[in-house]
């Protein structure tokens, strides 16, 4: 694993809210984070926060799906996360696929492939917790049709976003492997009225084989609660537990 990142959503929309994310970037870098993924829905004052942060984020995660409800390309949600991973210089923008439809999307996949060759920003598409956008076969039908078009998007595998719709997530990094240039890392674990995102060692789920499924080169992030009363520690010590999961010093 060449790189390892921290979701700032990690740290809970409270201290994000109440600190900024340059505060817990520079938290994660001084735990020995390479680096981070801003989070677009947690920004307090997006033009200044972005500003900040400019040079320390390895991805822009957006908000926003990149198709709309009907189906066509919502070009205002995907230019907007352009242009916020290029303020950034992130090289990477994640967002999920929104309300793509096979065959009402088709001129939006085209419009798409035009749209990403002039500029430098990669594209990844994340498995959400909606079933139109998150379900194994919500996400074969897109990448087939993407293919089709000529593209060749990659794939943020969020490992524990599967549980929320009852997919597996095994059988997913076996499917989407190919595809998968960037790797969410979270365990779960089931309470009685819902799902929660908790560390890996503390996870219900085969987290060690879905993991050895899936490319170790790629980037990896956490993206689970990171809290306590030393912050800083909690973090160096997942970040370490996540680099001796995948065998690396």
């Amino acid at each position: 694993m060449a790189v390892l990142l921290i979701s700032l959503s990690s740290f809970g929309a409270a201290e994000l809210l109440r600190h900024g994310q340059r505060w817990c970037t520079e938290l994660a870098i001084q735990a020995g984070a390479d680096g981070v993924e801003v989070r677009g829905e947690l920004l307090r004052d997006p033009a200044a926060e972005l500003a900040g942060l400019r040079g320390r984020a390895a991805v822009y995660s957006s908000p926003d799906g990149l198709f709309a409800p009907g189906g066509a390309l919502d070009t205002a949600a995907l230019d907007e996360g352009l242009r916020r991973a290029a303020l950034l210089q992130a090289p990477r923008l994640k967002m999920a696929i929104g309300g793509f439809d096979a065959a009402r999307s088709r001129d939006g996949l085209v419009a798409l492939r035009e749209r990403l060759a002039a500029q430098p920003v990669e594209l990844l598409i994340e498995n959400d917790q909606t079933p139109s956008a998150g379900t194994l076969d919500a996400l074969q039908r897109f990448f087939a049709a993407q293919h089709a078009a000529g593209l060749d998007l990659g794939m943020t595998f969020d490992m524990g976003n599967w549980h929320w719709l009852g997919e597996c997530p095994l059988e997913a990094a076996r499917a989407f492997a190919p595809q998968v240039r960037y790797v969410h890392c979270k365990g779960v674990q089931r309470r009685p009225d819902k799902w929660v995102a908790v560390p890996l060692a503390e996870s219900a789920a085969p987290w060690r084989a879905v993991l050895r499924a899936l490319p170790a080169e790629v980037p990896h992030a956490i993206e689970y609660p990171l809290a306590g009363n030393d912050l800083l520690a909690v973090t160096q010590a997942q970040l370490a537990q996540v680099r001796s999961a995948r065998g690396c010093p």
